[in-house]
């Protein structure tokens, strides 16, 4: 099925681009679950893990969902999925207002169907603009995704100081509810496909990306059949394990180290939030300069020291604490800018929103095994050893790196062939 979005005339992707942006800032919007966590547990009578299950289940539904919301953007488009993605979404909100008493309704509301719409607008944006950009694949996915970052930072101030000591917990869902739905729905009416093999005028990839680039365009049962999609799966799982550790223990781990009230602490969880929107859009532009490999082994090198020192930090040194954790954000975030790229520079850029969205399941991966290691021992021993499985990792771009140049050679021999 074409999508009636499919115009002769090529719209300015530079709206296109700013429109996917305010779309994600709806979307990730979703981080600032933890400003409603006590609200949550108060309104509901359950524990801190009963409350917070609402927000895994939102991340989960997201990773599933988003494979086959990459499927579906090819079929029907990227406006008509956005457009799903923002009913769903918002309704999922909107609905959850009325879920007190019942958890589990809770669960099903914000949980699986706002998580569902997450994962659809989520994965549609990507997918769409990788295709408009050729040329900046890297910085574009990077601007993209840093709305999805920088939606917490955003929202949470607003709900916690505006909202909820008026509205209420029900009151203030109804309302954002309604609001993403309003903003997801407008911003998708300027999505558009791509044409075919779209490229801007006069524009020809550099030496160093022919290098990387795949000239195939390969199918998700190709993909999942190479060894390639494995290790960017690693690379990604790896990079959200270290990050979601800090940010899943931020405000705890603040005031173990140096004291202050939980309260204080919490600023840490806002400036990660923050550093995690800027890093999408930083090492993503970086990445197009560099090349995805030596990104990412960039952000596991920085993450090596970072985590290594930041014991080191301890009582009335709170100030000190920003620095790890906006450099943590920054590289937790690049992973999430750069790695749509780097698959469609493995595997073309016709089906990458199909591709990268079944490789979204390493976020869930990462979401789950970072804050069980950070919890399950010392947060200075947890640290250490994250520093360490750092440094492990940093093989794995080099491997990816080797892994694209015999793939592009064999391609270059085949050719040369016929």
């Amino acid at each position: 099925m074409q999508d009636s979005s499919v115009q002769s005339s090529s719209p300015n992707r530079w709206v296109i681009a700013v429109a996917a942006f305010l779309m994600q800032l709806a979307l990730g919007a979703v981080y600032a679950w933890s400003v409603f966590l006590t609200p949550v547990i108060k309104l509901y009578g359950v524990s801190k893990a009963q409350a917070n299950l609402t927000f895994t289940l939102a991340l989960v539904a997201l990773g599933i969902t988003a494979g086959f919301g990459g499927y579906l953007n090819s079929r029907f488009g990227p406006r008509t999925i956005a457009m799903v993605a923002g009913v769903l979404y918002g309704l999922g909100i909107f609905l959850s207002s009325f879920a007190a008493p019942n958890i589990f309704i809770l669960y099903l509301t914000y949980g699986i169907i706002g998580g569902i719409g997450l994962g659809l607008g989520y994965i549609v944006a990507l997918a769409m603009l990788i295709k408009w950009f050729p040329d900046r694949r890297g910085f574009i996915t990077g601007l993209a995704v840093a709305g999805f970052g920088g939606g917490a930072a955003l929202t949470g101030p607003i709900a916690s100081n505006l909202m909820l000591p008026s509205l209420k917990l029900n009151g203030t869902f109804l309302v954002l509810g309604i609001v993403y739905f309003v903003v997801v729905e407008v911003a998708a009416q300027f999505f558009r496909r791509a044409p075919e093999g779209y490229a801007p005028a006069g524009w020809t990839p550099s030496v160093q990306l022919q290098s990387i680039r795949s000239t195939r365009e390969d199918t998700l049962k190709e993909a999942l059949s190479s060894p390639r999609w494995y290790v960017l799966w690693l690379i990604l799982a790896l990079n959200v394990t270290a990050g979601a550790a800090l940010i899943s223990v931020a405000a705890p781990l603040a005031h173990d180290f140096t004291g202050v009230a939980l309260t204080t602490a919490s600023a840490l969880v806002v400036t990660i939030s923050i550093f995690n929107g800027v890093g999408r859009l930083f090492w993503g532009w970086v990445s197009d300069f560099i090349g995805r490999p030596f990104t990412f082994l960039s952000l596991f090198v920085i993450q090596i020291v970072t985590f290594a020192l930041m014991p080191l930090i301890g009582q009335g040194q709170f100030a000190l604490l920003f620095i790890p954790a906006s450099i943590i954000g920054l590289c937790y975030g690049g992973g999430f800018g750069t790695m749509p790229a780097f698959a469609a520079d493995f595997f073309g850029p016709k089906n990458a929103g199909t591709i990268y969205g079944v490789m979204l399941t390493a976020w869930s991966a990462g979401a789950i095994v970072g804050p069980i290691l950070i919890a399950s021992v010392a947060f200075r021993t947890a640290l250490y050893i994250i520093a360490i499985i750092m440094a492990v990792s940093t093989i794995l771009p080099l491997v990816a790196r080797v892994m694209a140049r015999r793939q592009i050679a064999a391609t270059q021999a085949a050719a040369a062939g016929r």
